[in-house]
């Protein structure tokens, strides 16, 4: 195996033996394969649409079969070999549709070569044998690792912008645009002679895609579940049964609510899901109580303790440890061997579980985080934000956020927050905010907080908004306002948001806690000159160069 897409990857080179993430080298090279079969579903589908031939049925398998294979989501070797025979039929029908839109212009049928020719082998060896003829590090050899890098690097974006369409489209929001720029992505990584400058085009494209996508999605939740408000969220238990809602995904967790409803159980959100306590129609069900623990990378000691059962929706699975094997549920595309999973949202076996274990004996003492500062909660204060900037109270922003992990370093980001003076104010999203949301950060001169958790990752969208208002107010570019990013990574869903940034023209923007291994050096250095893109080094260091101290 060889997999380098996730930032924790064995020795910042690759995970070759076993994934860091616990992904074994079976599932590995199905994953590989499935990519694989997807760039030639995608290159019938694109030159399909080139002529006016298009099948959502398509569309929504490309994307699916690329969520499935972002890290942390699906590490079923049976559930993956089951995806590559879907696969092989589905390569069946993108080539009919491609040879129908040929022949309804009377146009030859070409004979394309490569990923087109794919058909599943009959028995799991087979695939394994057909996976390792088509691994990242076969392409290495032929490309180089300049080409190999930027073909991953937009690979993982398009991966990224597919998990969010696939949130949209679960909530009934789809764009044929962002579908279409799937199949032109993949179909360019089928490429005999790709070039760097033509990667580099699409993997901005990426960006553009992903903003769109992400603009969606959030259509999607507020249309859905209302726009976000400013919500205190109790972070420590209550008496009673209970259930814990891991992962993104507010559809699922909406019907677990509607399903648990007078039941006499309590529900709480788990990492990315702290967001939904911010959304009105989602926080009006009383049962909705909390949020238990932390960041997902913290799941195997905090699900062990947590005395109900728990609900794994979209990515962010670790190995299931033995002490909670039997009352973790999965859903959608998220699988793990063994683990029971959960068909059309009909929750009741989870229901079941959740009664059958003891549940919280006690109230403990209550402790609170903030969450809903959404574009539509901040931008509704604009204008004492804008006076407070022009009145000195507000030098600068932060926004600090993005991807958690375990592996070390990532305590710079607790040291950097605590490290900001009180003239500067804190944006936050996605799970990297539980290195410091719990701290009390206090309010600015003017009465405002100093710490606003936006969201989920995918709320980058909102940030963005806010970002540009702001610019607009003081007639400026973003990169002229008081505001620096520091961000972490972990998956690809980072990847396809500093894509998104990288693509409006933002600089500056600090990454850590290591930079992509698929990023050469001299791609690397590319990214430095036209957008000053900088590793992470120490808190005190950057903040001194931030704020134009000595450090």
């Amino acid at each position: 195996m060889f997999c380098w897409q996730c930032e924790q990857t064995s020795k910042g080179q690759a995970c070759t033996v076993l994934s860091v993430c616990g992904k074994d080298e079976t599932t590995a090279v199905l994953q590989d394969l499935l990519i694989h079969a997807v760039k030639g579903i995608s290159k019938y589908a694109h030159k399909a649409r080139q002529l006016g031939f298009k099948d959502n049925s398509i569309d929504v398998f490309v994307t699916e079969a690329l969520f499935t294979t972002v890290t942390n989501v699906n590490f079923d070797p049976l559930r993956m070999q089951n995806w590559l025979i879907r696969a092989g039929k589905t390569m069946d029908k993108a080539k009919k549709l491609y040879e129908n839109a040929r022949l309804s212009g009377n146009l030859p049928i070409e004979d394309f070569n490569g990923a087109t020719k794919w058909k599943p082998a009959p028995d799991i060896n087979g695939l394994l044998a057909q996976g390792r003829e088509v691994s990242i590090e076969t392409r290495k050899q032929r490309f180089g690792d300049d080409i190999c890098g930027l073909q991953e690097l937009l690979l993982y974006g398009v991966k990224g912008t597919a998990a969010y369409a696939e949130h949209a489209r679960i909530l009934g929001k789809e764009s044929d645009e962002v579908y279409a720029f799937f199949h032109e992505a993949l179909d360019y990584l089928t490429n005999e002679n790709p070039t760097v400058d033509e990667l580099f085009r699409l993997c901005m494209k990426c960006g553009e895609m992903n903003l769109k996508t992400m603009e969606m999605l959030s259509m999607a939740h507020v249309s859905t579940y209302g726009a976000p408000v400013p919500t205190k969220v109790r972070t420590t238990p209550v008496k009673g049964k209970a259930i814990l809602v891991s992962g993104h995904d507010m559809k699922d967790l909406e019907e677990l609510l509607k399903q648990t409803e007078g039941k006499g159980i309590n529900v709480y959100t788990h990492g990315e899901m702290l967001p939904a306590h911010g959304y009105p129609k989602l926080k009006a069900y009383k049962h909705l109580v909390g949020n238990y623990g932390g960041a997902w990378q913290d799941q195997k000691d905090e699900f062990a303790a947590f005395p109900g059962a728990i609900l794994m929706t979209t990515n962010c699975i670790q190995e299931p440890q033995p002490s909670y094997r039997h009352r973790i549920f999965t859903s959608g595309l998220v699988a793990w061997p063994g683990v029971q999973h959960i068909s059309n949202r009909d929750f009741t076996p989870v229901i079941e579980a959740a009664l059958k274990e003891p549940g919280f004996t006690q109230d403990e003492p209550a402790q609170y985080t903030m969450t809903g500062f959404g574009h539509d909660a901040v931008l509704g204060v604009a204008d004492k934000v804008i006076d407070a900037v022009k009145n000195g109270d507000i030098k600068r922003f932060f926004l600090i956020g993005g991807c958690d992990g375990a592996k070390p370093g990532r305590n710079y980001y607790t040291e950097l927050a605590q490290s900001l003076p009180k003239d500067c104010v804190i944006l936050t999203l996605a799970c990297g905010k539980y290195r410091f949301n719990k701290l009390d950060f206090g309010t600015t001169e003017a009465g405002l907080p100093r710490f606003m958790d936006i969201g989920q990752c995918n709320d980058a969208y909102s940030a963005i908004r806010i970002a540009q208002a702001l610019a607009n107010a003081f007639n400026c570019s973003v990169n002229d306002l008081p505001l620096s990013l520091v961000l972490s990574w972990y998956e690809q869903k980072a990847v396809a948001i500093l894509l998104t940034l990288l693509y409006l023209g933002i600089k500056n923007i600090r990454i850590g806690p290591s930079l992509p291994a698929f990023i050469s050096p001299n791609v690397l250095k590319v990214l430095v000159e036209n957008f000053n893109l900088k590793p992470i080094t120490t808190p005190e260091k950057d903040l001194a160069e931030i704020l134009g101290t000595s450090a």
